[in-house]
């Protein structure tokens, strides 16, 4: 009992420390909602308003209606250019697409000879090229087809092949991308946090204090534990339901607090990676480069942005046991697919098995810091 109030004590001596780092603090709060917010808007893989360039040398009554069929929000209202202008126009970076009609397209369409458009894109704009050529592939077949039949009543095909997407209809991007970024968010926070206390400690002298007190190293490792985790646990809450619940308007399918639960797991290995780091790391710039090494590799393996199955064979038998991949894996199905104990059980056993792994290896480390410190 005297061991447990001794770690209450130190964890809110952790907590009076991080509040008197400003800088720290307002760090920790734009991570979890506006850097989350950003990261979800600020990229999309669905076509939205795209700028489109025609170039209509037949001006016929098909050509009209094609140039016509670009509607936002999907495109910008098109442009008419001469072709001598699309080489200017893609070099100065207006347009991300031009569709170029030749002449007699309406009467060779007519004559069935299968005339061809030429569609000029500006790839740099990597998502919308890929994405958008296709739309507008489908839009002028749709329209030609319609003109050709003189009508919009065609008569089905003779296979119709429905599409139906499960847990996201409309595929917006930001369903996906503000989960993943807070995931992200609470493996760069925890550990920077855990760390930055234990160096914090060494650089200002205050680890001598402790190690004059009756305290023992695993006293000392489990208050920056929990009050480092507590922090972090609070402003993933304060993600969910401000920023992705709130702000995002995603709706959350599955138990907020199974979610929850998975968090304090993961954070049982954050931390200790996080304090794993601080005890190999001797300045914190070393440390901020080992916290930027692992991180990367982290969000890479951890299949939130890419899938696990998309790997090589032989680094996907390494990527199940990283907690990482686990968490974002658990963490989808609970909140997209609903899913309940009974389905993620065995991410969270393996989360909290590798977890107890690294806390027992970081803490064999810190003993050992410890011991070379009296």
């Amino acid at each position: 009992m005297r061991h447990l109030r001794m770690i209450f004590w130190l964890g809110l001596k952790e907590l009076r420390s991080l509040q008197h780092d400003k800088v720290l603090v307002v760090f920790v709060l734009y991570a979890f909602t506006l850097a989350i917010y950003s990261q979800a808007t600020g990229t999309s893989s669905e076509v939205h308003n795209a700028s489109i360039a025609v170039v209509d040398e037949d001006r016929s009554a098909l050509s009209g209606r094609i140039a016509g069929a670009f509607l936002p929000p999907r495109f910008l209202p098109p442009r008419l250019i001469e072709q001598t202008e699309i080489d200017r126009a893609l070099d100065q970076g207006q347009y991300i697409f031009v569709l170029e009609i030749p002449p007699r397209f309406e009467a060779d369409a007519r004559a069935g000879r299968t005339p061809e458009l030429q569609l000029n894109i500006d790839a740099t704009a990597m998502l919308q090229a890929g994405v958008g050529s296709s739309y507008i592939q489908n839009i002028v077949q749709q329209e030609v087809a319609s003109f050709l039949s003189r009508s919009d009543n065609r008569p089905p095909p003779p296979i119709a092949v429905v599409t139906r997407r499960m847990f996201n209809p409309n595929g917006e991007t930001a369903w996906f991308t503000s989960v993943v970024a807070i995931v992200n968010q609470i493996t760069l926070l925890t550990m920077v946090l855990t760390g930055a206390a234990l160096l914090r400690e060494r650089e200002q002298g205050t680890i001598e204090h402790l190690l004059v007190m009756p305290l023992t190293s695993l006293d000392i490792a489990l208050a920056k534990i929990w009050a480092n985790g507590l922090v972090i646990l609070l402003a993933t809450t304060l993600a969910l339901v401000v920023v992705v619940r709130g702000m995002l308007q995603v709706p959350i399918a599955g138990s907020a607090g199974l979610f929850l639960a998975g968090v304090v797991l993961y954070l049982f290995f954050a931390t200790a990676l996080g304090l794993l780091l601080g005890t190999i790391s001797r300045t914190m710039a070393q440390f901020a480069m080992l916290v930027v090494l692992l991180v990367i590799m982290l969000q890479l393996l951890s299949g939130g942005n890419t899938p696990v199955e998309s790997q090589p064979e032989w680094l996907q038998r390494f990527t199940w046991y990283l907690p990482s991949a686990r968490f974002v894996g658990f963490a989808q199905a609970i909140i997209y697919r609903g899913a309940g104990w009974a389905v993620v059980w065995r991410d969270f056993a393996v989360v909290g098995i590798m977890g107890l792994l690294c806390m027992t290896y970081s803490l064999r480390r810190f003993r050992r810091m410890i011991a070379a410190s009296r």
